[in-house]
Protein backbone atom coordinates (compact mmCIF):
# COMPACT_ATOMS: atom_id res chain seq x y z
CA UNK A 1 0.00 0.00 0.00
CA UNK A 2 1.58 3.16 -1.06
CA UNK A 3 -0.03 5.06 1.90
CA UNK A 4 1.52 2.63 4.55
CA UNK A 5 4.69 2.34 2.70
CA UNK A 6 5.38 6.29 3.13
CA UNK A 7 4.73 6.64 7.40
CA UNK A 8 6.64 2.69 7.67
CA UNK A 9 9.87 4.88 9.81
CA UNK A 10 7.67 7.50 11.01
CA UNK A 11 7.78 7.27 15.03
CA UNK A 12 7.00 9.83 17.36
CA UNK A 13 5.96 9.33 21.71
CA UNK A 14 3.08 8.76 22.93
CA UNK A 15 1.49 8.16 26.40
CA UNK A 16 -0.37 4.33 26.80
CA UNK A 17 -2.37 2.82 29.19
CA UNK A 18 -3.06 -1.05 29.38
CA UNK A 19 -6.25 -0.25 30.91
CA UNK A 20 -8.16 2.03 33.18
CA UNK A 21 -6.90 0.86 36.40
CA UNK A 22 -3.13 1.12 35.06
CA UNK A 23 -0.64 3.56 35.28
CA UNK A 24 -0.18 5.93 31.83
CA UNK A 25 2.67 4.82 30.56
CA UNK A 26 5.29 7.15 28.25
CA UNK A 27 6.07 5.08 25.22
CA UNK A 28 7.57 5.11 21.57
CA UNK A 29 4.71 4.56 18.97
CA UNK A 30 6.10 3.42 15.17
CA UNK A 31 3.71 2.70 12.09
CA UNK A 32 4.34 -1.25 10.90
CA UNK A 33 3.46 -3.52 7.70
CA UNK A 34 -0.10 -4.19 9.81
CA UNK A 35 0.30 -3.38 13.53
CA UNK A 36 0.80 -0.34 15.13
CA UNK A 37 3.69 -0.88 17.27
CA UNK A 38 4.38 0.28 21.20
CA UNK A 39 7.50 0.16 22.77
CA UNK A 40 8.93 1.44 26.01
CA UNK A 41 11.41 4.18 26.18
CA UNK A 42 14.37 1.07 25.81
CA UNK A 43 12.69 0.35 22.87
CA UNK A 44 10.98 -3.13 24.23
CA UNK A 45 7.44 -4.35 22.80
CA UNK A 46 5.02 -3.64 25.00
CA UNK A 47 2.11 -4.49 22.53
CA UNK A 48 0.91 -4.57 18.82
CA UNK A 49 -2.61 -2.90 17.54
CA UNK A 50 -4.06 -4.19 14.48
CA UNK A 51 -4.24 -1.29 12.16
CA UNK A 52 -7.83 -2.26 10.66
CA UNK A 53 -9.21 -2.30 14.16
CA UNK A 54 -8.11 0.89 15.75
CA UNK A 55 -10.87 3.25 16.55
CA UNK A 56 -10.41 6.99 17.49
CA UNK A 57 -12.57 7.70 20.38
CA UNK A 58 -12.10 11.68 20.11
CA UNK A 59 -12.19 12.44 16.58
CA UNK A 60 -11.32 16.49 15.84
CA UNK A 61 -9.78 16.28 19.18
CA UNK A 62 -5.58 16.54 19.83
CA UNK A 63 -4.16 15.20 21.67
CA UNK A 64 -5.89 12.12 19.63
CA UNK A 65 -6.89 9.27 21.81
CA UNK A 66 -6.98 5.50 20.15
CA UNK A 67 -8.27 2.23 21.29
CA UNK A 68 -7.57 -1.07 19.66
CA UNK A 69 -10.54 -1.98 19.58
CA UNK A 70 -14.33 -1.14 20.14
CA UNK A 71 -15.04 -3.26 23.46
CA UNK A 72 -11.56 -2.31 25.20
CA UNK A 73 -10.68 -0.12 28.00
CA UNK A 74 -6.70 0.21 26.83
CA UNK A 75 -5.86 3.97 25.41
CA UNK A 76 -3.27 5.47 23.56
CA UNK A 77 -2.90 9.03 23.13
CA UNK A 78 -0.24 11.05 20.67
CA UNK A 79 0.10 14.61 21.13
CA UNK A 80 2.49 14.61 17.67
CA UNK A 81 0.74 16.17 14.71
CA UNK A 82 2.59 14.45 12.11
CA UNK A 83 1.82 11.14 13.33
CA UNK A 84 -1.75 11.59 14.17
CA UNK A 85 -2.04 13.08 10.21
CA UNK A 86 0.33 9.63 9.14
CA UNK A 87 -2.00 7.64 11.90
CA UNK A 88 -5.46 8.84 9.98
CA UNK A 89 -4.43 8.49 6.65
CA UNK A 90 -2.79 4.85 6.79
CA UNK A 91 -6.55 4.04 8.89
CA UNK A 92 -8.63 5.37 5.88
CA UNK A 93 -6.24 3.70 3.16
CA UNK A 94 -6.64 0.61 4.93
CA UNK A 95 -10.34 0.52 6.02
CA UNK A 96 -10.95 1.49 2.15
CA UNK A 97 -9.54 -1.27 0.79
CA UNK A 98 -11.14 -3.58 3.10
CA UNK A 99 -14.42 -2.42 1.56
CA UNK A 100 -13.60 -3.30 -1.55
CA UNK A 101 -13.14 -6.70 -2.42
CA UNK A 102 -9.88 -7.64 -4.96
CA UNK A 103 -10.29 -7.95 -8.44
CA UNK A 104 -10.18 -11.91 -7.69
CA UNK A 105 -13.01 -12.11 -5.52
CA UNK A 106 -15.16 -10.17 -8.03
CA UNK A 107 -14.23 -12.40 -10.82
CA UNK A 108 -15.23 -15.69 -8.69
CA UNK A 109 -18.37 -14.50 -7.17
CA UNK A 110 -19.72 -13.30 -10.56
CA UNK A 111 -18.30 -16.09 -12.05
CA UNK A 112 -20.27 -18.57 -9.46
CA UNK A 113 -22.95 -16.12 -9.84
CA UNK A 114 -23.21 -16.19 -13.76
CA UNK A 115 -22.66 -20.47 -13.26
CA UNK A 116 -25.88 -20.42 -11.26
CA UNK A 117 -27.73 -18.54 -13.51
CA UNK A 118 -27.00 -20.85 -16.33
CA UNK A 119 -28.00 -24.00 -13.53
CA UNK A 120 -31.56 -22.24 -13.03
CA UNK A 121 -32.14 -21.58 -16.81
CA UNK A 122 -30.80 -24.35 -18.66
CA UNK A 123 -30.58 -26.91 -16.44
CA UNK A 124 -32.83 -27.02 -13.64
CA UNK A 125 -36.09 -27.11 -15.87
CA UNK A 126 -34.77 -30.46 -17.50
CA UNK A 127 -34.29 -31.74 -15.13
CA UNK A 128 -37.35 -31.16 -13.11
CA UNK A 129 -39.33 -32.19 -16.52
CA UNK A 130 -36.89 -35.35 -16.18
CA UNK A 131 -37.69 -36.21 -12.41
CA UNK A 132 -41.24 -35.89 -12.80
CA UNK A 133 -41.40 -38.09 -16.06
CA UNK A 134 -39.74 -41.11 -14.20
CA UNK A 135 -42.02 -40.64 -11.12
CA UNK A 136 -45.88 -40.12 -12.60
CA UNK A 137 -47.76 -42.97 -12.31
CA UNK A 138 -49.36 -44.56 -15.81
CA UNK A 139 -52.70 -43.91 -14.61
CA UNK A 140 -51.70 -40.17 -14.32
CA UNK A 141 -49.66 -40.22 -17.60
CA UNK A 142 -53.31 -42.15 -19.70
CA UNK A 143 -55.71 -39.58 -18.09
CA UNK A 144 -53.43 -36.65 -19.33
CA UNK A 145 -53.07 -38.53 -22.84
CA UNK A 146 -56.69 -39.20 -23.12
CA UNK A 147 -57.11 -35.14 -22.26
CA UNK A 148 -54.80 -34.14 -24.70
CA UNK A 149 -56.21 -35.71 -27.50
CA UNK A 150 -59.53 -34.11 -26.35
CA UNK A 151 -57.96 -30.97 -27.16
CA UNK A 152 -56.53 -31.70 -30.42
CA UNK A 153 -59.65 -33.01 -31.69
CA UNK A 154 -61.04 -29.49 -30.71
CA UNK A 155 -58.65 -28.16 -33.55
CA UNK A 156 -59.09 -31.04 -35.71
CA UNK A 157 -61.97 -32.04 -35.32
CA UNK A 158 -63.27 -35.76 -33.70
CA UNK A 159 -61.63 -38.79 -35.06
CA UNK A 160 -62.18 -40.82 -37.79
CA UNK A 161 -64.30 -43.65 -36.85
CA UNK A 162 -66.61 -47.08 -38.72
CA UNK A 163 -66.62 -50.17 -37.93
CA UNK A 164 -65.02 -51.59 -40.71
CA UNK A 165 -62.69 -49.36 -41.42
CA UNK A 166 -61.56 -50.23 -37.30
CA UNK A 167 -61.24 -53.54 -37.57
CA UNK A 168 -58.73 -53.00 -40.78
CA UNK A 169 -56.73 -50.30 -38.84
CA UNK A 170 -56.41 -52.58 -35.65
CA UNK A 171 -55.73 -55.42 -37.42
CA UNK A 172 -52.70 -53.28 -39.88
CA UNK A 173 -51.56 -51.94 -36.06
CA UNK A 174 -51.50 -55.20 -34.56
CA UNK A 175 -49.73 -56.55 -37.65
CA UNK A 176 -46.74 -53.75 -37.14
CA UNK A 177 -46.46 -53.69 -33.43
CA UNK A 178 -47.64 -57.38 -32.14
CA UNK A 179 -46.11 -56.44 -28.87
CA UNK A 180 -46.79 -52.64 -27.05
CA UNK A 181 -49.36 -52.11 -29.64
CA UNK A 182 -50.44 -48.04 -29.76
CA UNK A 183 -53.69 -46.88 -29.91
CA UNK A 184 -53.92 -45.10 -34.08
CA UNK A 185 -56.41 -42.13 -34.62
CA UNK A 186 -57.36 -41.20 -37.74
CA UNK A 187 -57.48 -37.14 -38.00
CA UNK A 188 -59.74 -35.51 -40.47
CA UNK A 189 -57.61 -32.41 -40.45
CA UNK A 190 -55.01 -29.69 -39.70
CA UNK A 191 -53.10 -32.29 -38.82
CA UNK A 192 -50.19 -33.21 -42.19
CA UNK A 193 -48.76 -36.61 -41.37
CA UNK A 194 -48.36 -37.67 -37.93
CA UNK A 195 -47.67 -37.35 -34.24
CA UNK A 196 -48.09 -39.36 -30.74
CA UNK A 197 -49.18 -38.48 -27.17
CA UNK A 198 -48.18 -39.61 -23.87
CA UNK A 199 -49.97 -42.74 -22.89
CA UNK A 200 -49.68 -44.67 -26.50
CA UNK A 201 -51.89 -42.71 -29.12
CA UNK A 202 -50.74 -42.18 -32.25
CA UNK A 203 -51.88 -39.35 -34.33
CA UNK A 204 -52.57 -39.73 -38.07
CA UNK A 205 -53.73 -37.78 -40.87
CA UNK A 206 -56.56 -38.15 -43.10
CA UNK A 207 -54.40 -37.97 -46.30
CA UNK A 208 -52.25 -41.35 -45.39
CA UNK A 209 -55.09 -43.14 -46.20
CA UNK A 210 -56.92 -41.02 -48.45
CA UNK A 211 -54.31 -40.08 -50.91
CA UNK A 212 -52.34 -43.16 -51.74
CA UNK A 213 -53.04 -46.28 -53.47
CA UNK A 214 -50.97 -48.92 -50.88
CA UNK A 215 -51.51 -49.17 -47.55
CA UNK A 216 -47.47 -49.69 -47.70
CA UNK A 217 -47.34 -45.53 -46.90
CA UNK A 218 -49.67 -45.78 -44.01
CA UNK A 219 -47.77 -48.47 -42.72
CA UNK A 220 -44.25 -46.80 -42.99
CA UNK A 221 -45.23 -43.48 -41.34
CA UNK A 222 -46.83 -45.48 -38.50
CA UNK A 223 -43.39 -47.57 -38.00
CA UNK A 224 -41.73 -44.28 -37.86
CA UNK A 225 -43.97 -42.33 -35.58
CA UNK A 226 -43.85 -45.30 -33.33
CA UNK A 227 -39.65 -45.59 -33.44
CA UNK A 228 -40.19 -41.82 -32.16
CA UNK A 229 -42.12 -42.60 -29.59
CA UNK A 230 -40.12 -45.13 -28.50
CA UNK A 231 -37.06 -42.82 -28.97
CA UNK A 232 -37.94 -39.82 -26.53
CA UNK A 233 -40.48 -39.82 -23.62
CA UNK A 234 -43.79 -37.80 -24.96
CA UNK A 235 -44.53 -37.05 -21.38
CA UNK A 236 -41.10 -35.34 -20.77
CA UNK A 237 -42.19 -33.58 -23.98
CA UNK A 238 -45.31 -32.17 -23.13
CA UNK A 239 -43.18 -30.71 -19.62
CA UNK A 240 -40.39 -29.28 -21.09
CA UNK A 241 -43.00 -27.48 -23.97
CA UNK A 242 -45.29 -26.34 -20.67
CA UNK A 243 -42.55 -24.94 -18.19
CA UNK A 244 -40.51 -25.22 -15.43
CA UNK A 245 -43.87 -23.76 -13.68
CA UNK A 246 -45.93 -26.76 -15.03
CA UNK A 247 -43.98 -29.80 -14.21
CA UNK A 248 -43.53 -28.44 -10.68
CA UNK A 249 -46.95 -27.98 -10.45
CA UNK A 250 -47.53 -31.79 -11.84
CA UNK A 251 -45.17 -32.97 -9.12
CA UNK A 252 -47.08 -31.13 -6.05
CA UNK A 253 -50.81 -31.42 -7.08
CA UNK A 254 -50.29 -34.69 -9.83
CA UNK A 255 -52.40 -32.55 -12.35
CA UNK A 256 -51.73 -29.97 -14.98
CA UNK A 257 -53.37 -27.06 -16.46
CA UNK A 258 -55.50 -27.51 -18.99
CA UNK A 259 -54.07 -24.24 -20.67
CA UNK A 260 -50.90 -26.03 -21.03
CA UNK A 261 -52.69 -29.19 -22.31
CA UNK A 262 -54.39 -27.05 -25.19
CA UNK A 263 -50.81 -25.14 -25.44
CA UNK A 264 -49.08 -28.20 -25.99
CA UNK A 265 -51.84 -29.59 -28.77
CA UNK A 266 -51.69 -26.49 -30.56
CA UNK A 267 -47.77 -26.75 -31.01
CA UNK A 268 -48.03 -30.27 -31.83
CA UNK A 269 -50.18 -29.96 -34.71
CA UNK A 270 -48.06 -27.65 -35.96
CA UNK A 271 -44.55 -29.32 -35.75
CA UNK A 272 -43.18 -31.14 -38.20
CA UNK A 273 -42.45 -34.60 -37.11
CA UNK A 274 -38.27 -35.17 -35.74
CA UNK A 275 -35.58 -36.95 -38.17
CA UNK A 276 -34.99 -40.42 -37.27
CA UNK A 277 -31.26 -42.33 -37.68
CA UNK A 278 -31.43 -44.36 -40.84
CA UNK A 279 -30.35 -47.06 -39.58
CA UNK A 280 -33.12 -47.59 -36.91
CA UNK A 281 -35.65 -47.21 -39.42
CA UNK A 282 -34.77 -49.36 -41.82
CA UNK A 283 -34.36 -52.20 -38.77
CA UNK A 284 -37.87 -50.82 -38.19
CA UNK A 285 -39.08 -51.91 -41.41
CA UNK A 286 -37.10 -55.15 -41.31
CA UNK A 287 -38.65 -56.01 -38.79
CA UNK A 288 -42.13 -55.62 -39.67
CA UNK A 289 -41.62 -56.65 -43.08
CA UNK A 290 -42.96 -53.69 -44.64
CA UNK A 291 -41.39 -52.33 -48.13
CA UNK A 292 -40.25 -48.71 -47.83
CA UNK A 293 -40.42 -48.02 -51.37
CA UNK A 294 -43.80 -46.37 -51.00
CA UNK A 295 -42.92 -44.44 -47.99
CA UNK A 296 -39.82 -43.37 -49.59
CA UNK A 297 -41.81 -41.98 -52.58
CA UNK A 298 -44.46 -40.56 -50.06
CA UNK A 299 -42.01 -38.69 -47.41
CA UNK A 300 -39.20 -37.24 -49.22
CA UNK A 301 -36.41 -38.29 -46.78
CA UNK A 302 -33.13 -37.12 -47.01
CA UNK A 303 -31.02 -38.73 -49.86
CA UNK A 304 -28.77 -40.46 -47.13
CA UNK A 305 -32.53 -41.87 -45.64
CA UNK A 306 -33.49 -42.65 -48.92
CA UNK A 307 -30.81 -44.32 -50.40
CA UNK A 308 -30.50 -46.85 -47.11
CA UNK A 309 -34.09 -47.66 -47.10
CA UNK A 310 -33.58 -48.63 -50.68
CA UNK A 311 -30.74 -50.92 -49.88
CA UNK A 312 -33.33 -52.68 -47.20
CA UNK A 313 -36.41 -52.93 -49.63
CA UNK A 314 -34.34 -56.15 -51.30
CA UNK A 315 -33.86 -57.79 -47.90
CA UNK A 316 -37.56 -57.77 -47.32
CA UNK A 317 -40.33 -60.69 -48.64
CA UNK A 318 -43.53 -59.33 -49.97
CA UNK A 319 -46.24 -59.91 -47.43
CA UNK A 320 -49.84 -58.23 -47.73
CA UNK A 321 -50.51 -55.94 -44.89
CA UNK A 322 -54.16 -55.63 -45.72
CA UNK A 323 -56.79 -57.24 -48.33
CA UNK A 324 -58.02 -55.34 -51.00
CA UNK A 325 -61.32 -54.93 -49.27
CA UNK A 326 -59.25 -53.97 -46.10
CA UNK A 327 -57.34 -51.12 -47.29
CA UNK A 328 -60.52 -49.63 -49.34
CA UNK A 329 -62.86 -49.88 -46.04
CA UNK A 330 -59.72 -48.20 -44.47
CA UNK A 331 -59.57 -45.67 -46.96
CA UNK A 332 -63.51 -44.92 -46.35
CA UNK A 333 -62.56 -43.78 -42.74
CA UNK A 334 -63.39 -40.35 -42.58
CA UNK A 335 -66.26 -40.57 -45.09
CA UNK A 336 -69.05 -41.90 -42.52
Amino acid sequence: MTVLAKYQRLESEGVWRADEDAQRRDIIVSIGEATLTLTDLNEVALTHWSLPAIRRQNPGTRPAIYAPGEDTSETLEIADDEMIDAVEKVLRAVRKQGRHPGRLRTFAVGGLSFAILLLVVFWLPGAISRYATSIIPKETRDNIGTRLAADVERLTGAHCEDAAARIALDRLTRRLFPENTPKVLILPSALETTQHLPGGTILVSHKLVEDFETVDVLAGFLLAENLRRRSSDPFERLLRDAGLAAALGLLTTGDMNEDDLRTHAESLIAADPAQLPANALAAAFVQSEVKPDDYIAAATPPAATSDILTTTSAQIPTSPLLTDSEWIALQQICES
